[in-house]
């Protein structure tokens, strides 16, 4: 019986198609075709039986290394977080007390906040997610453009960092978002990645922003910010 029900790969196919990456089609990912679609699904359909054999120890120990290099990068960062540390940061001045507890009533008060802005995404670096406000801050600057050719080029350049599957920095994004995306590169415009931003921006605020008030980081702020007006 066990023999008519399994249906999923054998262990020398298994390790071919992760050796692809897991089968996920660079070509329906990028024109959003349905039958690339088709292709990946059936494909994903058969992960759970090809790793049913050895869920304990290969599942198990992927999260555990990922939890470890977690761990290794948090003890790199400083309690003490300055703006000059975050690269290539958004200019502003140093948040004062008020506005640093502000931060913390509503993730919209502190994404208005480029200070705020600056210390997110240094937390969203020590959980490997930073692309997430990249891309929002890309999004954002390309609101503000007026040419056309410029206007094409940082939405292609916005697609290769960020949409693509082929990038390091893709953002995680569902598949009726990614057809839109698709059909509005046709003629980019300004709010080409309305949809796409309005996506990260409602993942950070339900997924990261929680864990960020209660990080290192933010603490380390609010308590320095309260020392330093308590002394003055």
């Amino acid at each position: 019986m066990a023999d008519v029900l399994y249906t999923g790969p054998i262990p020398a196919e298994r390790g071919g198609e992760l050796a692809m990456g897991g089968g996920r089609s660079e070509t329906s990912a990028l024109s959003g075709t349905g039958g690339g679609r088709g292709m990946t699904t059936t494909q994903n359909s058969q992960r759970p039986n090809a790793c049913c054999f050895c869920w304990c120890c290969c599942c198990s120990c992927s999260w555990n290394e990922e939890e470890k290099r977690k761990r290794r990068r948090r003890k790199r960062i400083s309690q003490d977080t300055k703006m000059e540390t975050i690269p290539n940061c958004e200019a502003c001045t140093k948040p004062s007390v008020d506005e640093i507890q502000l931060w913390s009533q509503s993730f919209d008060k502190l994404m208005r906040n480029p200070a705020g802005r600056n210390v997110f995404r240094e937390f969203l670096r020590t959980e490997y997610s930073e692309e997430n406000m990249l891309f929002w801050l890309a999004c954002e600057d390309l609101k503000q453009e007026i040419n056309k050719g410029t206007i094409e080029e940082k939405a292609r350049t916005i697609y290769e960092d960020y949409i693509s599957i082929l990038s390091p920095k893709e953002v995680s994004l569902d598949a009726r978002v990614r057809e839109v995306i698709n059909r509005k590169m046709q003629d980019p415009t300004p709010h080409t990645f309305e949809d796409a931003q309005l996506q990260i921006y409602t993942l950070m605020h339900r997924d990261s922003y929680p864990r960020f008030l209660s990080s290192n980081i933010y603490k380390s702020l609010v308590h320095g910010g309260s020392r330093t007006s308590s002394e003055s």
